[in-house]
C-alpha cells in the first residue's frame, strides 16, 4: 500500500512538471493534474491540500536534484575560475527551465511563509557549493562573496526570464564576467 501511494504521488508530481512546462502556473489545476495522472480529481486531495502544497513538494524533490547537477558541472572543472563559471551558468540554465519559472511564479503567490523559508533554505544550500572556489580564488570572506554572487545569479535569472535566447546568452555571459572579474573586469 505504501509503495502504491509513493508511485501515485510521484505520478502526480510528474504530471505537475509537465503541466507547468507546457502551460505555466495557470495550467496547474487539480482537475488537470488528475486528468494528466489518470486519477479522479478527489484522489489528488488525498496527496496534496493545495497547489501550493504541490509546488512545495516539487521544490523539495527537484531542488536537491538541481543542486546535484550544478555540483556535478563544477566537479568536472579543473580550476576555481572554471568551477565558478560552471556554478553561474548551471544555475542560469536551470532557472530557464519552464518548470522552474512556473514553480517560482506560483511560489511567489501562493506559499505560506514557512514554505517559502524552506525553499529559501534549499536555495541557500547552493551557496555552499561555491565557497571553496571563492576561497581558492583568494576572497577574504568567501561566504559573503558567495551570498553576493547568488544575488547576481538571481538577478540575471530574473533578467533572462523574458529575454530572447540571444539576450539570455548575453545576460549569462555578463553574469559570468561579473562573477569572474568584477565590474572592472569586462571594461
Amino acid at each position: 500500500m505504501a509503495e502504491h501511494r509513493q508511485l501515485q504521488r510521484a505520478a502526480l508530481l510528474d504530471a505537475a512538471r509537465v503541466l507547468l512546462a507546457e502551460g505555466g502556473r495557470e495550467a496547474l489545476t487539480f482537475s488537470a493534474l488528475a486528468a494528466r495522472a489518470g486519477l479522479a480529481r478527489s484522489s489528488v486531495y488525498e496527496y496534496f491540500r493545495s497547489r501550493a502544497a504541490v509546488v512545495e513538494e516539487l521544490c523539495a524533490v527537484d531542488l536537491p536534484l538541481w543542486a546535484a547537477e550544478i555540483e556535478a558541472g563544477m566537479a568536472a572543472c579543473d580550476s576555481a575560475r572554471d568551477r565558478l563559471e560552471a556554478y553561474v551558468r548551471g544555475q542560469l540554465h536551470l532557472a530557464a527551465d519552464p518548470r522552474h519559472v512556473a514553480v517560482a511564479a506560483i511560489s511567489e503567490l501562493e506559499l505560506d511563509d514557512a514554505a517559502r523559508e524552506r525553499i529559501r533554505a534549499a536555495h541557500a544550500g547552493l551557496i555552499t557549493l561555491v565557497v571553496d572556489a571563492l576561497r581558492e580564488l583568494g576572497h577574504e570572506n568567501p561566504r559573503l562573496a558567495a551570498v553576493l554572487l547568488q544575488g547576481v545569479v538571481e538577478s540575471a535569472s530574473r533578467q533572462a526570464e523574458r529575454a530572447t535566447a540571444d539576450e539570455a546568452a548575453a545576460i549569462a555571459d555578463a553574469a559570468v564576467a561579473l562573477a569572474l572579474d568584477g565590474l572592472a573586469g569586462s571594461a
